[in-house]
């Protein structure tokens, strides 16, 4: 089975932990160890998240003392090669030797006339106190914007158009090599008035580039792995209850935290509604379960309606909303 699996960046860096090499190293042995046990006898993609690490780098390169900062694009190239990185090295750790792994930085075309270029939503990068947010606001010229527990820096996040490396990637497929891939939705890039690439200032969302990335390679499932067990309805309500399976139709009179559950549940979506094969959100430590459809919130576009369980756990840690309101008719 070919399987696109898109890791999100809180689940390799979990919220509130404290960003550092060996935090990060740590959470990558944890979920290396879950793909580890699900790579045999099959094709693997990895897609990860990097909202909070690229966020971090560019408050670095903002505050290093008389250096240009270096642009979007550029970080995430970084973020690219050093999370994958990590993840290749923990795997390779895990697997028979004859399996090989291989991270490849991949540029994504985005459209320069997306209008998410003007309405900036996608959070990266730490939390910050009201003060601290209006300061950066001011002094950086940031784009602040609520999150749980404070204020995060939000940029735009343009949809994928086009994967400029998907050859390297089948050729890497056929050669029986699990590809660690489109890391951060991949670097983004614009084609200019000359017809030529160039890299622009945004972080594409990884679900998105992710659910491109799986049709692309028709892939048979995509799995969105992320901090919290289920899409949930009434997130905020003790009695807030897991979404089990669903058709993509399903979700259109609910609402969603934009920047965070409502890419995955778009890009979920959009790969059943487009392939009639089975898109699954839910945690990474359940993987082996959302693979088996017993764990997680699957869309299938022959579903009808939508089955709703009832109060199940939640991942430790997992403070992200949801989805409010309940599917009628």
């Amino acid at each position: 089975m070919r399987i696109v699996v898109a890791l999100g960046g809180n689940a390799l860096l979990k919220r509130g932990e404290r960003m550092s090499a060996d935090a990060q190293r740590a959470n990558v042995r944890v979920a290396a160890a879950q793909l580890a046990a699900v790579a045999a006898g099959n094709d693997l993609v990895i897609v990860h998240g990097n909202g909070p690490q690229v966020g971090l780098l560019a408050l670095q390169s903002v505050s290093t003392p008389q250096a240009e900062p270096f642009p979007l694009d550029v970080l995430d190239a970084q973020t690219e090669g050093m999370i994958g990185y990590m993840i290749e090295q923990e795997l390779a750790n895990l697997l028979p030797q004859a399996r090989a792994c291989a991270t490849l930085l991949t540029m994504v075309e985005v459209d320069r006339a997306d209008p998410a270029f003007q309405h900036p939503d996608k959070p990266i990068g730490p939390l910050y106190t009201q003060a601290n947010a209006d300061a950066a606001a001011r002094a950086k010229g940031w784009t602040m914007a609520r999150d749980e527990g404070g204020y995060r820096r939000v940029v735009p996040s343009p949809a994928p158009t086009r994967l400029l490396d998907l050859r390297p990637v089948k050729w890497l497929l056929e050669h029986g090599t699990i590809v660690i891939c489109a890391g951060g939705g991949g670097i983004p890039v614009v084609v200019d008035e000359h017809g030529l690439h160039t890299g622009v200032e945004a972080v594409i969302d990884k679900d998105r580039s992710a659910a491109m990335l799986a049709r692309e390679l028709d892939a048979d499932l995509f799995v969105i792995a992320t901090d919290v067990r289920a899409v949930y309805l009434d997130w905020d309500s003790p009695s807030r209850r897991p979404i089990v399976r669903a058709n993509p139709g399903a979700f259109g009179a609910l609402n969603f935290a934009r920047g965070s559950m409502s890419p995955k549940v778009e890009a979920a979506c959009d790969f059943a509604r487009r392939t009639g094969r089975r898109a699954v959100i839910g945690a990474l430590t359940d993987i082996e379960q959302l693979i088996a459809a017993t764990a997680g919130t699957s869309i299938v576009a022959d579903q009808v309606g939508m089955d709703v369980g009832v109060m199940s756990g939640i991942v430790s840690g997992a403070s992200a909303p949801i989805a409010t309101g309940i599917v009628t008719g």
